[in-house]
């Protein structure tokens, strides 16, 4: 394992250590453990959390990190892919990449020697779902009959969800309007890898069955960045799927309520539901800064014994 570009990259050894590496550094976030080593941070994407908790996070273990907005770079217009990464692991030790296509982060693994790691692309969200499990892990202790339900489309985050709960053996519920499931190759991975570790997966259309079974409704915007065309049509097919107290009323009195954010208050979720006391919505968000750490420290120093 060189490079962290999709869940299917990880074993569930390395998902439990990098979990209990994240424990470790939650509790004592200044490790100055990296020795000045770089990181560059591309960014094709506009964001807060990717880019403060990657940036803090170097800072916090004795690292640095350049940022690359997308008029610094231009991927595959300005120069290619390859000649960028080939420039790129001259100077730093590792590179987070956000980008619209996720062939754009598989080519710079493909064309360097140094760690690639995957902070967003339009198939998976690799560091989100870890983030969002170890999160899951600190409020109910173990996975064991656990079942997530994800209402929205069958986007980037839901696949790495998807192939997490394969890892890790929870039951997963996509409700979405018809047409918008999941991607038919990672659904067929998820099965898989349920039928190896446990869990069970399936796709319901009705967003109440979904309440009544789960531990956890999750949800994220209706319409995401490069998808603005789409706005009134997907406002219309998702209008049944809002987070709000009706639903919760369906749910179990234990629910945990997710979201990755941004929120779009009021569309997909309602203030009272991402606000309420179901909700560790910030506890996701606070997370990605302590498991992405474990990450950066894993790919780093993967032959050799880490010591925080």
């Amino acid at each position: 394992m060189k490079d962290l570009i999709s869940i299917n990259d990880l074993s569930v050894d390395q998902i439990n250590y990098i979990f209990k590496l994240a424990e470790t550094l939650k509790k004592n976030p200044y490790q100055s453990v990296l020795n000045r080593r770089s990181m560059a941070m591309i960014f094709e994407k506009p964001s807060l959390r990717t880019r403060v908790t990657f940036e803090v996070g170097m800072h916090q273990l004795g690292g640095h990190a350049v940022y690359l907005q997308p008029s610094d770079i231009k991927l595959g217009e300005r120069e290619t892919v390859a000649d960028a990464a080939r420039n790129l692991e001259r100077w730093v030790d590792i590179i987070m990449a956000r980008t619209f296509k996720h062939e754009t982060i598989t080519k710079l693994a493909e064309n360097c020697s140094i760690p690639v790691i995957n902070a967003l692309s339009d198939i998976e969200h690799p560091c989100q779902a870890m983030a969002d499990f170890f999160t899951v892990l600190e409020h109910r202790k173990n996975f064991s009959g656990f079942t997530m339900a994800f209402v929205g489309d069958g986007n980037n985050v839901c696949h790495s969800l998807m192939l997490l709960s394969g890892k890790l053996g929870v039951n997963f519920i996509l409700a979405c309007p018809k047409g918008y499931e999941a991607d038919t190759a990672v659904t067929a991975q998820t099965k898989s890898l349920m039928a190896q570790n446990g869990g069970s997966f399936r796709i319901v259309h009705d967003v109440n069955e979904a309440a009544v079974c789960a531990d956890a409704l999750y949800t994220d915007v209706w319409v995401s960045m490069g998808q603005e065309e789409e706005t009134k049509i997907r406002r219309e097919k998702f209008k049944s799927y809002q987070l709000n107290a009706d639903l919760l009323k369906k749910a179990s009195g234990e629910m945990l309520v997710m979201h990755c954010l941004p929120a779009h208050r009021g569309e997909e979720i309602t203030d009272e539901v991402i606000d309420g006391t179901h909700s560790i919505v910030l506890d996701q968000a606070e997370n990605r800064l302590h498991v992405q750490k474990a990450i950066i420290l894993y790919l780093l120093h993967k032959d050799n014994e880490i010591t925080v």
